[in-house]
This record gives structure tokens, sequence and C-alpha cells, in this order.
């Protein structure tokens, strides 16, 4: 497959690969249905390593996964396996309770990575008439060393589909973090505690949104915020890829997905929508890539970066 998603399973629209197994309203609740469903019922185990000249053992091991014995990284000696099914075991009380819903769930660069996304059953954040975000959480964990088990809140707005993020001054916005090692399933039932506190997080970051909304921004202002986000130098304009991101961000601020909207149009929200939707959609030579760059890279950043800036513009 092209793409950097492996395997996926999917409530509703049909994923932008056409790939994928859909899931029935039933399996919203149900973690080990839904894992199965995404491709994702398959063990990992550590290997030992020998050198290829001498066959000398080494600290570090490789983890195989079981199925198809496909090395899926190199960790070192404080690695503790997490299996697929029981990485998220804990957030299944809170499918239980009919709180949240699963919506996605898959794997990216050949198994490597895992995530689950699901949707908090409460009322949408509401921006402005007609434009609304979702609340969303999302589920983390690698079995290449790279990435330890994260939960993170994720909005994502309605009108376009983009991933937004949190307000810089929200808990919520620093994904919680938990390490591969012998105490990672205590740290797992911890984490419950964090959840309580999700939809108040949300409501905050709502308030940013807001007072993003209700400030306008003019050609001059926009194009200024455009450099400040992808920190262009004044040295650096002459720039043909440098000069066509930035249009084409420009262009997605005044009329992208969205961002026609009268009660928005022209303002600080539609100047970071027009970031967030470049990244969301047209960054990266992939969906697949955009994706990952989005949840776990360069993306985030530059996500978080553009709504602080545009926080500090706003006044």
């Amino acid at each position: 497959m092209a793409h950097e998603i492996e395997t996926m399973a999917y409530f509703q629209q049909t994923p932008w690969h056409g790939l994928g197994t859909a899931l029935e309203a039933d399996d919203l609740y149900d973690w080990p249905k839904t894992c199965d469903k995404a491709g994702l019922a398959w063990d990992v185990e550590l290997v030992p390593l020998v050198t290829a000249d001498t066959q000398a053992k080494v600290q570090n091991k490789a983890v195989r996964r079981s199925t198809d014995g496909l090395i899926l990284g190199v960790v070192g000696q404080r690695y503790a396996v997490l299996q697929n099914k029981e990485a998220f075991n804990w957030f299944q009380p809170f499918l239980d309770a009919k709180e949240a819903a699963l919506h996605t769930a898959g794997s990216l660069r050949n198994g490597s990575r895992i995530w689950v996304l699901a949707k908090l059953n409460r009322s949408p954040l509401v921006i402005g008439p007609g434009d609304e975000v979702e609340k969303f959480i999302l589920l983390s964990h690698g079995h290449d060393g790279s990435l330890a088990v994260r939960v993170g809140f994720t909005p994502v707005r309605v009108v376009c589909q983009n991933t937004l993020s949190m307000a810089h001054g929200s808990d919520a916005s620093k994904l919680i973090r938990i390490k591969h090692t012998k105490d990672v399933h205590e740290n797992l039932a911890n984490i419950r505690e964090v959840m309580d506190v999700a939809n108040t997080e949300f409501e905050a970051t709502a308030e940013q949104y807001r007072r993003l909304a209700r400030k306008s921004i003019n050609q001059a202002d926009l194009r200024r915020y455009v450099k400040k986000v992808l920190k262009v130098e004044d040295d650096q304009e002459g720039s043909t890829r440098l000069k066509n991101i930035m249009e084409e961000i420009v262009g997605l601020a005044e009329a992208g997905r969205g961002n026609e909207l009268a009660s928005v149009r022209g303002t600080f929200w539609t100047a970071y929508n027009g970031v967030s939707e470049w990244l969301t959609y047209n960054r990266g030579n992939s969906q697949g890539n955009r994706l990952n760059s989005l949840w776990f890279g360069d993306s985030a950043s530059l996500n978080c970066r553009a709504l602080e800036t545009a926080l500090v513009m706003a006044g």
C-alpha cells in the first residue's frame, strides 16, 4: 500500500484511500471487536539480536509481529511489550458508560504505530452560527520504541474536518506520555482521572477559538500572520516554493472549507483554519503521511504554533 495507513476501521464516511473495514453502530462501544475489525488483533514479541559478523549477542532487542514475523523496531532493555488489545482496555469503561464512542482505529508505518480516535458524547463546541467543533480523544502507542503510550485531546472542526490544536494554556494540549516499562499497566489505569477534565478543557479551548472569531483580520495582517507561522524571513520571500505555500494558505484562509461563513469570515479564526486546512489536506505527499505528521510529527508543532500566533496577534 502506498499510504502510511496499513490497516483501518472507520465509522460512516469512507476514508480517503477507500480502504478499511466499516464499523457498525454496536462496534463503537466495543474495543475488542473494533480492534479485530481494524486489523489490529495481532501480538508482538521481543526477540534477541546478534551481530551479523560474529553472532555476538547485543543488549537491545527486536520487536517482532507474531502474524508475519515483521520486525517493527529495535528497543532497549527496559522496553516492555504492550499488546494492541490491552493497550486501550482501560478505555472500555468510558465506552460502557457511553461517555465516548470509537470512531476510527488503525495502524501506521507497517504496524509500528497504532491509533484509536474516539468521540466524546458531549455537545459540540459552537464557535459561531453554523460553525461547530467536535471533541475527539486520540489514543496511540507504538511498537518501534519511538512512541510512548499517548492520550491527547483533538478538536475537529465539523464544517471542514480540520484537525485543530488545543489552546496554549490548556493542560490537555500536553499529550500524556507513558513509556513501555513494567509500570505501564498501572500508569494506564491512572489516566482515567485525566479524562474527567476532558470536557472542561475543550470548553476552555472553545473560548480561545471564539475570541479569534470575534477579531477581524485585514489582508496585510493575514499575510504577516502566515509569515510568522511559517517563520519566513524577509530575505526568503523570493523563494518560489515559499511564495506558493503562502498564497495557498492565504487562499484557504479567505475561501477554504467553512471560512466563507458569514459568522466568521475575515477573522483570525479563519486565518488559523487556513493553516490547519493546509496541514490537514495539502501538506506532504500523501494523506497517510499528513495524518502521521499532524498527530505525531512536525505538523502537530506547526498547528500549535499557528494557534498560538493567532491568539497573540488577535490581542
